[in-house]
């Protein structure tokens, strides 16, 4: 899977989630319609996202808010009663579609070597279909209240915990090398946010997510398999299912 499929993926799970939301805050949510709901709280989570990287979540006020959303002040306070609610549910809109396609996506593949593979693009294609609320995140998580900043913390050690248990059922299966498998999920990590943070880097040298995503995929590839299994995995598919323990 390339990103352009990869992004109707992500517009689907949003579609899904935004209706969830307004289920969920209901007593909140004052609009009655379902599509109209959908389609402003779209517009207000795009807004604050774009308004808080710009000059910071905390010096957004409710005029900033209602000039790039284009809503009234009055409409704005139909779907959230503060500011402190809005990021709620602005984190918990980003952080659920995240884990959500990262674990359909892992539940998908075979072994372990596959499931290292879609772990690396799924995040990478996520970064880059959201990377706003992905920049949001990290930037903002020192500013956020505890309840929010320990949860932007443990959503940061989720990736890393679904590395390092991939590393470390491969190296139990005998498909990948003897490492620091904890260690080894901290780089990878690393690798992974430089996309979503340092995006203008890659943009001036041209370099697609897909070019970032073979190479992260093929650079930890040489750290971490045995000789001939990316081969054979590459050039059959198939085969790869017997050769490499599930």
């Amino acid at each position: 899977m390339n990103y352009a499929e990869f992004q109707e993926i992500v517009v689907e799970s949003r579609q899904e989630l935004f209706r969830e939301t307004i289920a969920r805050h209901r007593a909140t949510i004052r609009v009655r319609k379902e599509a109209i709901a959908i389609r402003n709280l779209a517009k207000i989570f795009d807004a604050v996202l774009e308004i808080a990287n710009r000059k910071g979540f905390a010096a957004m006020s409710m005029r900033d808010l209602s000039s790039e959303s284009g809503l009234s002040i009055g409409a704005l306070y139909s779907y959230f009663s503060s500011k402190e609610e809005l990021l709620e549910m602005l984190q918990n809109h980003g952080r659920t579609i995240a884990t959500r396609i990262m674990d359909q996506r892992m539940s998908a593949e075979r072994n372990s070597v596959e499931r290292l593979r879609a772990a690396i693009r799924t995040h990478l294609y996520l970064s880059e279909a959201m990377q706003p609320w992905f920049y949001f995140s990290y930037m903002e998580a020192k500013n956020l209240s505890k309840v929010e900043r320990d949860k932007a913390i443990a959503s940061e050690l989720y990736t890393e915990k679904v590395l390092e248990d991939i590393l470390r059922e491969g190296g139990e299966a005998g498909v990948f090398l003897p490492r620091d498998y904890r260690l080894a999920a901290s780089v990878m990590k690393a690798m992974l946010q430089d996309w979503y943070l340092k995006r203008g880097k890659y943009t001036m040298r041209r370099i697609s997510v897909d070019q970032y995503a073979d190479f992260v995929v093929e650079f930890v590839e040489s750290f971490v398999l045995k000789d001939g299994v990316s081969r054979i995995a590459d050039s059959c598919p198939g085969c790869a299912a017997t050769l490499v323990p599930s």
